[in-house]
């Protein structure tokens, strides 16, 4: 059974992964002025990679995904292959809370059902390794918080690196507006094809959900889309497509400003002292270009 309770939301984190949650710093307040914002120049866009960018069209608009490999590898195959096979074409918003989060991805459209593909082991963090493209945006106590593309992470700080046994740190996406994540039973391992689009924050989801992607373009979308335990009048996913399947001619010409830009750190600079002690990484949107 897939039912993706509430309950299942607040199943019990190990202490090792929830420490690093725990050690997130918040900014200080009383910060000076921040300089004015550099505009972002041309070098600073970059194109979504069009294997991994999911193109949803549901009846309130589209709604486009970046897919983090890096993050959730198994994950994210499972959502490409199940988009591919035509699953989520036609499939309900059966389950949608107004400051929480949008599921779908069921066949059945009631948060029972699933594809005739194993369940997936639950993998709630990964391993950051030297190469992954990270950007640092606050560190403390052997802490770093920043970006991996679109999907914001806590990471072990990356001179750890030097002492653990893989040359990798342990690493956990926030669930913050836009991530999507794979919905599961109380048991951690059982997600399948459903998957959920946050509206809203919710720390109670990190560490205990996979996070494979963030939506870059229509989070106004998923805000948007009938709320209910079911909808009375769902919205659908009237097509899911991989970017790299859908005619060049066809395709939306979107590019997010690359969070490895003095451009993009200058924006997490404003937002942190215009938040103050209350900033959180969750308070950062990345900006797009383009529809």
């Amino acid at each position: 059974m897939r039912v993706f309770s509430r309950s299942a939301f607040v199943t019990a984190s190990s202490l090792a992964v929830a420490s690093i949650l725990a050690a997130t710093p918040a900014a200080r307040a009383g910060q000076p002025a921040a300089a004015p914002a550099p505009v972002p120049t041309a070098a600073d866009w970059r194109a979504l990679d069009p294997e991994n960018t999911l193109v949803i069209e549901t009846t309130k608009g589209k709604i486009v995904v970046e897919m983090r490999p890096d993050v959730a590898p198994e994950a994210v195959e499972r959502i490409k292959t199940l988009t591919r096979r035509g699953l989520y074409d036609g499939r309900s918003f059966f389950r949608v809370i107004g400051d929480f989060m949008a599921q779908t991805g069921d066949p059945k459209d009631d948060g029972t059902g699933g594809s005739d593909l194993p369940d997936l082991p639950g993998k709630f963090n990964f391993r950051r390794a030297p190469e992954t493209a990270f950007t640092a945006m606050q560190s403390q106590s052997g802490f770093e918080t920043g970006f991996v593309g679109t999907m914001p992470i806590t990471s072990q700080a990356a001179g750890l690196m030097l002492m653990t046994t893989d040359g990798k740190v342990t690493a956990v996406p926030r669930f913050c507006p836009g991530v999507a994540g794979l919905a599961r039973a109380t048991d951690p391992d059982t997600a399948n094809s459903q998957f959920f689009l946050m509206r809203q924050m919710n720390a109670n989801l990190e560490a205990k959900y996979s996070a494979w992607g963030r939506v870059v373009s229509g989070l106004d979308v998923v805000r948007s889309i009938s709320v209910g335990e079911p909808p009375v009048n769902p919205d659908h996913m009237t097509r899911a497509r991989i970017l790299a399947d859908i005619p060049a001619a066809e395709r939306p010409n979107i590019r997010v400003l690359d969070t490895a830009s003095a451009a993009f750190k200058a924006q997490v600079d404003a937002t942190r002292i215009a938040r103050g002690a209350d900033f959180t990484i969750c308070d950062v949107q990345v900006p797009v270009q383009g529809s």
